[in-house]
């Protein structure tokens, strides 16, 4: 073991250094684990043994803090700090200088445009009606055949008009009959014409079949002239166009198209020879300032009514 030679300054000052730092450790060490001061002086104290608990008594709570519990160094370290009054002095600003004119106006509310909702296309109908022939008639022409032309029809398919089932007759996937009443076209209109099963499980899109008013004759009855001979009564009818007056008898043809089919001292029937549409005339009265000599009605005379 080497020998410290004091005699030389080098190794002297060594061992000063030495004990000062050797010091220094005591010291701290003696602050970390005991501390100075009476206030936070930690004294190392040997743990008493715990009183042995008489016969028949309670065990005396041992409040005394250990140095290794946790609980008792927080308490310890808590105590060092202390309790801030803090009182600020109360401070008064004066009120700040109001506009009176000035006042809250509430913000315009702008309606909030709702998105428009995409408009929903409807699914096309299972048939298919492309047409109808004819697509005109006249009101009261009587029955007529219709023809339905399309596609996607079956067995099971009618024809409706205006809602009435109509008695079909399935000639293809693409063509329909069935014969139109007179009831139906009475009077003039729109008729709306489909295509659908009983159920309506199936159905097609509606096309119109045009009604209208028939063509009348532009004639006023104003007279009847019977002959003694009864070879036939002859009426004294008015064209309203030009106001002149002209005699028929039964079969002849007014306007190339009215046949006379009646003549009686009430009214003319007529019938429309292209339609086959009857029109009746009543008797009225004709225009007096006609200068026609047949402008004035012809009273009847009758064979029985002469005298010999």
């Amino acid at each position: 073991m080497p020998v410290v030679d004091l005699t030389k300054p080098g190794e002297k000052k060594k061992l000063i250094a030495a004990a000062v730092l050797g010091l220094v450790a005591i010291l701290f060490l003696w602050w970390t684990f005991i501390g100075f001061g009476s206030s936070n002086t930690r004294t190392a104290t040997r743990p008493q043994p715990s009183p042995t608990p008489q016969r028949g008594g309670n065990r005396p709570a041992d409040n005394t803090p250990r140095p290794n519990d946790p609980a008792a160094a927080a308490v310890i370290a808590l105590s060092a700090f202390q309790e801030i009054d803090y009182q600020p002095s109360s401070y008064n600003a004066p009120e700040a200088r109001r506009n009176i004119f000035a006042y809250y106006e509430p913000p315009v509310k702008v309606p909030t445009p709702k998105p428009e909702q995409p408009t929903p296309v409807p699914s096309p109908p299972p048939i298919l009606v492309a047409s109808v022939s004819p697509a005109n008639a006249y009101a009261r022409s009587g029955d007529f055949k219709l023809e339905v032309a399309g596609d996607k029809f079956t067995g099971a398919t009618r024809i409706y008009i205006d809602g009435r089932e109509l008695p079909t007759t399935f000639i293809s996937p693409q063509q329909l009959s069935t014969t139109v009443p007179s009831s139906i076209i009475a009077s003039p209109g729109a008729r709306q014409i489909e295509v659908r099963t009983p159920d309506n499980q199936l159905y097609s899109n509606k096309v119109v079949l045009s009604v209208a008013a028939p063509p009348i004759p532009n004639y006023t009855y104003v007279g009847i002239i019977s002959p003694i001979t009864r070879v036939g009564d002859t009426a004294l009818v008015q064209d309203k166009a030009n106001k002149s007056i002209i005699g028929v008898q039964r079969g002849d043809l007014l306007s190339n198209r009215f046949r006379v089919t009646s003549i009686s001292d009430k009214e003319l029937v007529l019938m429309d020879a292209t339609l086959k549409i009857q029109h009746k005339l009543a008797m009225t009265e004709g225009d007096k300032s006609l200068s026609s000599p047949l402008s004035r009605p012809t009273p009847r005379v009758d064979a029985e009514d002469d005298e010999p």
